[in-house]
């Protein structure tokens, strides 16, 4: 018998035609997170909240915000999140291996306290292939979920984007790194890439409460996590008809997040108890579930606080304080965990504050340890008095639940809520060219004679985009340019331009040539031009009385949340373009 249609489901492919199934993954180096919606339903966005765990074997195995990232390989089979259970080695952190140009990606407190069970980078697998195999995985249960929460009709008909989120300090081998990663998990080409630091404020200014709001508040973003602690800073710079901001100081980032309270809570407990004849991985276990789940969000900083943690199986020692199976913590025990890993989330904090050069009004913490309650009252106890430290709601998943606003207000503009108008570049970003010798500004060993305009010229840099200087996303902009070579050398089947970038860190300025300071080569971008007949290039008298070909160019640069495109147009023709890393 034929199934019966419902209305609902007619109704669904009536409208299928401009309907999109947005889903937004946020991840994370130590937990990720999935959220969608409907382009044709943008006010209702779920987060996804059940995971498959190593018992169940369905999808409703653990319920959680997020899901950890990590994967263990059992022959041929792969488990992740919830199914890697706390024994036995495992695979964990690998994003971070997508960017080893970070120098963030090892810090002095990962080097003194290492996961014990994690494997090695690369080890027997190298980075990109454990981040294709856990998006893949991650791609594969969110599908399965939406198969129980929306009609068949729905899904056949309807087209599914996808949204990922990095650091917005990332290089651009890592952009293309984690694209790539995620297509080959199956999320297709038109993927969207937003930073995480953008993503979560976009979020977390819309959870305020608007009427507090004022044009040229600063805001600090701290978005603790897991693994890494992220901030940014934005100015608000409209409030109608939209909220609109504008990147007050260049993002900052580190490994400091609350999974170090774990490891030197671990090494704590190896120290106290490790000679313990009864001393087991099980031991350990029930201890760190108690850490984790009670101690960690209940301390407050008092060093007259006290919390019982269970070691089961430990015989009775007065000297340790272990009786009936426990021992008791003191908040100044604590306290000395706490320490380090919140030091170094202060130094940073009181660094973006710093940087900005404006009173900042708030500190906004989100990530899942950006949501305790010592930490909060530690960084309050360390900044001015007058910025106040809030933690919006859903802190923890502010980064996934913004990026899902951010893509659907790219596919719907009527949906935004919230909009950076412009960010501060970090880095210069330029090109080398010919230009008229200048005594005061060049080295007369560099200049040559041109022969072509009959005077000395030299090459320098041409910085189109200067660390700091602000820039609008979605908003093109070109530099012309200009080459000339000789007609009896023949017609050049192709005008080449490179890319070039300078980090800058001592902010001494950006170099005048490419082979001085820190200059690395970017993109290249190429204008095929054989199809163009010699006759139609443009030919001029040189002033030495030689024919030259001269062609004229453009550049044409578009700023994205998480990526720059750089196009070359001749003749209005736009003959190549570039993908590349985020301004």
């Amino acid at each position: 018998m034929d199934s019966v249609m419902s209305d609902m489901e007619k109704m669904a492919l009536e409208e299928g035609a401009d309907r999109k199934l947005l889903i937004a993954v946020d991840f994370g180096t130590t937990f990720s997170g999935v959220a969608w919606a409907q382009t044709r339903r943008p006010d209702v966005q779920t987060i996804i909240i059940q995971w498959p765990d190593n018992t169940s074997g369905g999808l409703e195995g653990v319920s959680s915000d997020k899901v950890p990232t990590e994967l263990r390989y059992h022959g041929s089979e792969c488990q992740w999140g919830f199914q890697v259970d706390d024994f036995g080695p495992r695979h964990q952190w690998f994003k971070l291996d997508l960017d080893p140009s970070q120098s963030r990606g090892v810090s002095d407190l990962s080097r003194q306290y290492p996961d014990q069970h994690a494997l090695p980078p690369g080890y027997n697998v190298s980075g990109e292939k454990l981040c294709t195999d856990y998006l893949t995985a991650l791609r594969k249960h969110t599908e399965e979920v939406l198969k129980h929460k929306l009609p068949q009709s729905i899904l056949k008909s309807t087209p599914i984007e996808y949204i990922i989120t990095t650091p917005a300090v990332w290089s651009d081998n890592a952009q293309a790194k984690t694209r790539s990663c995620a297509e080959a998990a199956g999320m297709g080409k038109q993927l969207m890439i937003i930073s995480e630091p953008e993503a979560a404020a976009i979020y977390a200014l819309h959870a305020m409460d608007p009427h507090s709001i004022k044009i040229g508040d600063t805001f600090v973003l701290c978005d603790a996590g897991g693994g890494t602690v992220d901030l940014i800073s934005y100015t608000v710079s409209a409030l109608k008809p939209i909220l609109q901001v504008e990147e007050a100081a260049t993002g900052t980032g580190r490994l400091c997040g609350s999974t170090f309270l774990n490891r030197i809570f671990n090494k704590y407990l190896v120290d106290k108890l490790g000679l313990n004849e009864e001393w087991d991985e099980e031991v350990v276990e029930d201890a760190m579930k108690r850490f984790e789940l009670v101690t960690k969000k209940a301390f407050r900083g008092s060093p007259t606080e006290e919390f019982v943690i269970p070691v089961p199986g430990l015989a009775d020692d007065p000297a340790q304080g272990v009786r009936r199976g426990k021992f008791r913590m003191t908040g100044a025990e604590v306290s000395r965990i706490f320490e380090p890993v919140v030091q170094e989330v202060v130094t940073l904090v009181r660094g973006q504050i710093a940087a900005t050069n404006k009173n900042v009004k708030a500190v906004l913490l989100v990530g899942g340890f950006g949501q305790n309650a010592y930490l909060r009252e530690t960084i309050r106890g360390a900044i001015d008095p007058n910025i106040e430290v809030m933690q919006p709601p859903n802190g923890w998943t502010a980064v996934v639940r913004g990026a899902l606003m951010k893509g659907l207000s790219q596919l719907e503009p009527t949906t935004a809520r919230v909009k950076v108008a412009s960010r501060s570049a970090r880095k210069h970003y330029g090109t080398e060219r010919m230009t008229k010798y200048d005594a005061t500004k060049h080295s007369k060993r560099t200049n040559y004679w041109d022969a072509y305009d009959g005077e000395y010229k030299v090459n320098d840099m041409d910085w189109f985009i200067r660390k700091g200087d602000p820039v609008t996303e979605e908003k093109s902009f070109k530099r012309q340019y200009h080459k000339v070579w000789p007609v009896a050398e023949g017609h050049n089947k192709a005008v080449s331009q490179d890319l070039l970038v300078s980090q800058d860190p001592d902010n001494i300025g950006a170099p005048v040539y490419k082979d001085s300071g820190d200059v690395k080569y970017l993109a290249r971008l190429t204008a095929d031009l054989s199809c163009i007949p010699a006759n139609d290039l443009a030919q001029k008298t040189g002033k030495d009385g030689r024919q030259y070909y001269s062609v004229h160019y453009d550049i044409e640069m578009t700023y994205y949340s998480a990526h720059t495109k750089y196009s070359m147009v001749y003749k209005n023709v736009k003959y190549d373009s570039v993908t590349v890393e985020y301004v």
